[in-house]
Protein backbone atom coordinates (compact mmCIF):
# COMPACT_ATOMS: atom_id res chain seq x y z
CA UNK A 1 0.00 0.00 0.00
CA UNK A 2 1.56 3.38 -1.11
CA UNK A 3 1.63 6.06 1.59
CA UNK A 4 1.91 10.18 1.23
CA UNK A 5 3.91 11.62 3.37
CA UNK A 6 0.58 12.71 6.03
CA UNK A 7 -0.17 9.36 6.11
CA UNK A 8 3.52 8.03 6.54
CA UNK A 9 3.56 11.05 9.57
CA UNK A 10 0.43 9.43 11.33
CA UNK A 11 1.43 5.99 10.63
CA UNK A 12 4.51 6.60 12.37
CA UNK A 13 3.11 8.15 15.49
CA UNK A 14 0.32 5.23 15.77
CA UNK A 15 3.37 3.13 15.77
CA UNK A 16 5.21 4.51 18.55
CA UNK A 17 1.75 4.61 20.64
CA UNK A 18 1.23 0.52 19.99
CA UNK A 19 5.10 -0.05 21.09
CA UNK A 20 5.60 2.34 23.32
CA UNK A 21 2.68 1.21 25.50
CA UNK A 22 3.97 -2.46 25.85
CA UNK A 23 7.80 -1.44 25.80
CA UNK A 24 6.59 0.54 29.43
CA UNK A 25 4.65 -2.11 30.63
CA UNK A 26 6.39 -4.90 29.78
CA UNK A 27 8.87 -2.67 31.99
CA UNK A 28 6.87 -2.24 34.98
CA UNK A 29 5.94 -6.13 34.95
CA UNK A 30 9.65 -6.97 34.98
CA UNK A 31 10.06 -5.58 37.92
CA UNK A 32 8.11 -8.61 39.87
CA UNK A 33 10.62 -10.83 38.63
CA UNK A 34 11.96 -11.86 42.53
CA UNK A 35 9.21 -10.15 43.96
CA UNK A 36 6.03 -11.94 42.91
CA UNK A 37 3.23 -13.84 45.31
CA UNK A 38 4.72 -17.35 44.07
CA UNK A 39 7.41 -18.42 41.80
CA UNK A 40 4.66 -19.71 39.43
CA UNK A 41 3.21 -15.67 38.72
CA UNK A 42 6.94 -14.93 39.13
CA UNK A 43 7.64 -16.92 35.63
CA UNK A 44 4.27 -16.11 34.37
CA UNK A 45 4.72 -12.04 34.47
CA UNK A 46 8.23 -12.56 33.61
CA UNK A 47 6.36 -14.35 30.11
CA UNK A 48 4.40 -12.12 29.63
CA UNK A 49 7.24 -9.03 30.11
CA UNK A 50 9.05 -10.38 27.59
CA UNK A 51 5.96 -10.72 24.87
CA UNK A 52 5.55 -7.26 25.66
CA UNK A 53 8.68 -6.13 25.01
CA UNK A 54 9.25 -8.19 21.42
CA UNK A 55 5.99 -6.73 20.49
CA UNK A 56 7.44 -3.24 21.42
CA UNK A 57 10.31 -4.42 19.52
CA UNK A 58 8.22 -5.52 15.94
CA UNK A 59 6.04 -1.97 16.30
CA UNK A 60 8.87 0.26 17.19
CA UNK A 61 11.25 -1.36 14.63
CA UNK A 62 8.61 -1.19 11.84
CA UNK A 63 8.14 2.62 13.14
CA UNK A 64 11.79 4.01 12.48
CA UNK A 65 11.90 2.32 8.92
CA UNK A 66 8.62 4.41 8.01
CA UNK A 67 10.42 7.65 9.85
CA UNK A 68 13.11 7.11 7.22
CA UNK A 69 15.63 9.04 9.07
CA UNK A 70 18.31 5.92 9.96
CA UNK A 71 17.05 5.55 13.62
CA UNK A 72 16.43 1.71 14.90
CA UNK A 73 13.88 0.45 17.35
CA UNK A 74 16.91 0.81 20.14
CA UNK A 75 17.58 4.45 19.16
CA UNK A 76 12.85 4.79 20.01
CA UNK A 77 13.14 3.26 22.95
CA UNK A 78 16.52 4.23 24.71
CA UNK A 79 17.26 7.84 23.38
CA UNK A 80 13.93 9.69 23.19
CA UNK A 81 12.87 12.03 26.56
CA UNK A 82 10.16 11.39 28.71
CA UNK A 83 7.42 13.86 26.24
CA UNK A 84 8.62 12.04 23.31
CA UNK A 85 7.07 8.94 24.36
CA UNK A 86 3.38 8.24 23.74
CA UNK A 87 2.25 5.56 25.78
CA UNK A 88 -0.64 5.57 27.59
CA UNK A 89 -0.41 6.78 31.34
CA UNK A 90 -2.01 4.20 32.78
CA UNK A 91 0.66 1.78 31.56
CA UNK A 92 3.29 4.08 33.66
CA UNK A 93 1.70 3.86 36.41
CA UNK A 94 3.64 2.05 39.35
CA UNK A 95 3.33 -1.36 41.03
CA UNK A 96 2.04 -0.47 44.24
CA UNK A 97 0.44 -4.11 45.53
CA UNK A 98 0.00 -7.17 43.11
CA UNK A 99 -3.96 -5.88 42.63
CA UNK A 100 -2.56 -3.12 41.11
CA UNK A 101 -0.77 -5.13 38.94
CA UNK A 102 -3.82 -7.43 38.04
CA UNK A 103 -6.17 -4.71 37.43
CA UNK A 104 -3.54 -2.31 35.10
CA UNK A 105 -2.82 -5.26 33.02
CA UNK A 106 -6.81 -6.25 32.71
CA UNK A 107 -8.00 -3.08 31.74
CA UNK A 108 -4.62 -2.87 29.30
CA UNK A 109 -5.49 -6.75 27.70
CA UNK A 110 -8.96 -6.19 27.01
CA UNK A 111 -8.29 -3.06 24.56
CA UNK A 112 -5.48 -4.45 23.26
CA UNK A 113 -7.11 -7.43 22.45
CA UNK A 114 -9.89 -5.57 21.06
CA UNK A 115 -7.12 -3.06 19.13
CA UNK A 116 -5.02 -6.08 17.97
CA UNK A 117 -8.27 -8.11 16.26
CA UNK A 118 -9.49 -5.24 14.16
CA UNK A 119 -5.60 -4.27 13.31
CA UNK A 120 -5.14 -7.97 11.61
CA UNK A 121 -7.38 -6.92 8.61
CA UNK A 122 -5.22 -3.72 8.63
CA UNK A 123 -4.16 -2.99 4.24
CA UNK A 124 -1.10 -1.88 5.62
CA UNK A 125 0.36 -5.61 5.61
CA UNK A 126 2.94 -5.83 7.99
CA UNK A 127 1.00 -3.94 10.33
CA UNK A 128 -1.72 -7.00 9.88
CA UNK A 129 1.42 -9.31 10.56
CA UNK A 130 2.32 -7.90 13.28
CA UNK A 131 -1.55 -7.52 14.97
CA UNK A 132 -1.56 -11.12 13.90
CA UNK A 133 1.26 -12.69 16.03
CA UNK A 134 0.45 -10.15 19.22
CA UNK A 135 -2.71 -10.89 19.31
CA UNK A 136 -1.83 -14.93 20.69
CA UNK A 137 -0.51 -13.61 22.87
CA UNK A 138 -2.50 -11.01 24.01
CA UNK A 139 -4.99 -13.77 24.45
CA UNK A 140 -3.06 -15.77 26.75
CA UNK A 141 -2.56 -11.95 28.55
CA UNK A 142 -6.17 -11.70 28.69
CA UNK A 143 -6.78 -15.08 30.49
CA UNK A 144 -4.22 -14.50 32.96
CA UNK A 145 -5.31 -11.17 34.36
CA UNK A 146 -9.00 -12.28 34.11
CA UNK A 147 -8.77 -14.87 35.83
CA UNK A 148 -6.48 -13.35 38.85
CA UNK A 149 -8.83 -10.53 38.86
CA UNK A 150 -11.77 -13.30 39.86
CA UNK A 151 -9.13 -14.70 42.52
CA UNK A 152 -8.58 -11.62 44.30
CA UNK A 153 -12.18 -9.90 43.87
CA UNK A 154 -13.93 -13.22 44.94
CA UNK A 155 -11.70 -14.26 47.43
CA UNK A 156 -10.69 -12.48 50.74
CA UNK A 157 -12.22 -9.97 52.42
CA UNK A 158 -8.70 -8.69 52.18
CA UNK A 159 -7.99 -9.54 48.76
CA UNK A 160 -11.13 -8.05 47.37
CA UNK A 161 -10.77 -4.68 49.33
CA UNK A 162 -7.64 -4.24 47.99
CA UNK A 163 -8.49 -4.99 44.32
CA UNK A 164 -11.22 -2.31 44.60
CA UNK A 165 -8.92 0.38 45.87
CA UNK A 166 -6.80 -0.26 42.95
CA UNK A 167 -9.33 -0.16 40.28
CA UNK A 168 -11.02 2.62 41.74
CA UNK A 169 -7.02 4.46 41.98
CA UNK A 170 -6.34 3.25 38.30
CA UNK A 171 -9.74 4.28 36.99
CA UNK A 172 -9.04 7.87 35.84
CA UNK A 173 -6.27 6.76 33.24
CA UNK A 174 -8.74 4.61 31.60
CA UNK A 175 -11.03 7.10 29.62
CA UNK A 176 -7.88 8.54 27.29
CA UNK A 177 -7.81 5.09 26.10
CA UNK A 178 -10.66 5.75 23.49
CA UNK A 179 -9.45 9.34 22.89
CA UNK A 180 -9.19 10.23 19.09
CA UNK A 181 -7.49 12.85 17.77
CA UNK A 182 -6.12 14.20 14.54
CA UNK A 183 -3.74 11.24 13.81
CA UNK A 184 -6.14 8.95 14.28
CA UNK A 185 -9.15 9.87 12.46
CA UNK A 186 -6.31 10.31 9.11
CA UNK A 187 -5.59 6.65 9.68
CA UNK A 188 -9.03 5.53 10.44
CA UNK A 189 -10.03 8.01 7.13
CA UNK A 190 -7.97 5.75 5.14
CA UNK A 191 -8.83 2.44 6.28
CA UNK A 192 -5.70 2.16 8.20
CA UNK A 193 -6.77 1.91 11.88
CA UNK A 194 -10.23 0.68 13.18
CA UNK A 195 -12.43 3.33 14.65
CA UNK A 196 -10.92 3.67 18.20
CA UNK A 197 -13.99 5.40 20.16
CA UNK A 198 -16.68 2.84 19.24
CA UNK A 199 -14.42 0.20 21.34
CA UNK A 200 -15.50 1.75 24.63
CA UNK A 201 -19.06 0.19 24.71
CA UNK A 202 -17.55 -2.99 24.32
CA UNK A 203 -14.29 -2.25 26.48
CA UNK A 204 -16.91 -1.33 29.17
CA UNK A 205 -19.48 -4.18 28.50
CA UNK A 206 -16.27 -6.59 29.03
CA UNK A 207 -15.37 -4.92 31.98
CA UNK A 208 -19.10 -4.87 33.61
CA UNK A 209 -19.25 -8.49 33.39
CA UNK A 210 -16.08 -9.49 34.77
CA UNK A 211 -16.37 -7.22 37.83
CA UNK A 212 -19.79 -8.75 38.28
CA UNK A 213 -18.29 -12.20 38.63
CA UNK A 214 -15.73 -10.88 40.71
CA UNK A 215 -17.76 -8.68 43.23
CA UNK A 216 -15.80 -5.48 42.24
CA UNK A 217 -17.47 -2.15 41.21
CA UNK A 218 -17.01 0.56 38.46
CA UNK A 219 -16.20 4.01 39.50
CA UNK A 220 -18.73 6.81 38.98
CA UNK A 221 -18.01 8.54 35.41
CA UNK A 222 -18.53 11.54 37.04
CA UNK A 223 -14.45 11.76 38.20
CA UNK A 224 -11.95 13.64 37.26
CA UNK A 225 -9.90 11.95 34.30
CA UNK A 226 -6.05 12.44 33.19
CA UNK A 227 -5.25 12.79 29.62
CA UNK A 228 -2.67 13.74 26.95
CA UNK A 229 0.05 11.16 27.16
CA UNK A 230 -0.51 10.76 22.90
CA UNK A 231 0.94 13.68 23.03
CA UNK A 232 3.58 13.74 25.65
CA UNK A 233 2.02 14.27 28.35
CA UNK A 234 2.98 12.07 31.09
CA UNK A 235 2.91 11.75 34.98
CA UNK A 236 5.49 11.81 37.43
CA UNK A 237 6.28 8.00 37.18
CA UNK A 238 7.52 8.10 33.62
CA UNK A 239 10.67 9.77 34.26
CA UNK A 240 11.50 7.81 37.19
CA UNK A 241 11.13 4.45 34.96
CA UNK A 242 12.41 5.98 32.30
CA UNK A 243 15.73 6.79 33.99
CA UNK A 244 16.07 2.96 34.63
CA UNK A 245 15.00 1.35 31.68
CA UNK A 246 17.69 4.00 30.13
CA UNK A 247 21.01 4.41 31.76
CA UNK A 248 23.06 1.48 30.36
CA UNK A 249 22.62 2.80 26.69
CA UNK A 250 22.70 6.29 27.43
CA UNK A 251 26.15 5.57 29.59
CA UNK A 252 27.48 3.30 27.15
CA UNK A 253 25.97 4.91 23.45
CA UNK A 254 27.04 2.20 20.84
CA UNK A 255 28.03 -0.84 23.28
CA UNK A 256 27.53 -4.50 21.90
CA UNK A 257 27.77 -7.13 23.90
Amino acid sequence: MKLDNNVKNALFEFLLRMGDDRLILGHRLSEWCGHAPVIEEDIALGNIALDLIGQASAFLNFAAGVEGKGRTEDDLAYFRNETEFKNLQLVEQPNVDFAHTIVRQYFFDVYSNLVLTNLTSCPVNELAGMASKSLKESKYHLRHSKQWLLRLGDGTDLSNEKTQNAVNNLWRFTKEIFDIDETEKLLIEKGIVPEMSGFREKWLDSINKTFMEAKLKLPEDNLDFSAGSRNGFHTEHLGHLLAEMQILARSYPGAKW
